[in-house]
């Protein structure tokens, strides 16, 4: 089953060209990379999928829904790149409200919420208030929300925004435990080695366009990184 597909897509917003002409799909199991320069039009993308925004023209679907489907939203997980919690909210309180939006209650919310935060090293803090963690430690419990329910489409936009290198290699075990046959992982990302370790396919924007897209060893040449060959189809294109 095609899990995620854009065909034909453009968005404007006023004069601004942010996707011209863009055709993606991937099946479900894929993990993919969405990789561009600052203003290539990767968060438009997500936000498409995630029915935030229309499509000026073409067609976007979730596992063959509609995004402004409220049924295309049931098993998917998000982690924006600008994270912005409740600061009144326990940490707790938190991942109990997002664990029920997933369909989770009774003691399978209690233990859907007591083992992500065993997962995620937020124990000790399920008390506080959101307003008084770090940043690292919001993004942990930005983390914390995404995965609780193990949702079988995860959309993360910068996931190691703010980690320490502890954090960062956390996030990779997370990723790596969420993919599977039927999980749908897509990422986000300016940290192009950890893209590399964690998904199996690339897609590279530039200019609103799609610069390249296929299995990351058809991407990258010979010899080369995943961030060389970001460097040079994306010099190419312009």
């Amino acid at each position: 089953m095609i899990a995620l597909e854009l065909a034909g897509v453009s968005k404007r917003y006023g004069t601004r060209r942010a996707l011209d002409r863009v055709d993606l799909a991937f099946p479900t199991g894929a993990a993919v990379g969405l990789l561009g320069p600052n203003g290539a039009g990767k968060t438009t993308v997500l936000r498409l999928l995630l029915g935030f925004a229309r499509p000026t023209l073409g067609s976007v679907r979730l596992r063959g829904r509609n995004p402004f489907d409220p049924a295309s939203r049931e098993g998917l997980g998000y982690l924006p790149e600008r994270l912005r919690l409740p600061a009144r909210t326990t940490l707790r309180a938190f991942l109990e409200l997002h664990g029920g939006l997933a369909g989770l209650s009774g003691a399978e919310l209690a233990r859907g919420v007591d083992a992500i935060l065993d997962r995620t090293a937020l124990r000790d803090r399920e008390g506080e208030q959101l307003g008084s963690l770090s940043k690292g430690l919001a993004q942990r419990a930005g983390f914390a929300q995404a995965l609780l329910g193990d949702p079988e489409l995860l959309l993360l936009d910068e996931p190691t925004s703010g980690l320490d290198p502890l954090g960062v290699r956390d996030a990779r075990d997370w990723i790596h435990a969420a993919r599977g046959p039927r999980h749908t992982l897509v990422v986000c990302s300016h940290v192009l080695t950890e893209v590399e370790r964690v998904c199996d396919h690339v897609v590279i924007l530039s200019g609103g366009r799609v610069a390249a897209s296929g299995p990351v060893e058809s991407v990258v040449a010979g010899g080369e990184s995943l961030e060389d060959a970001f460097v040079r189809i994306v010099r190419g294109a312009a």
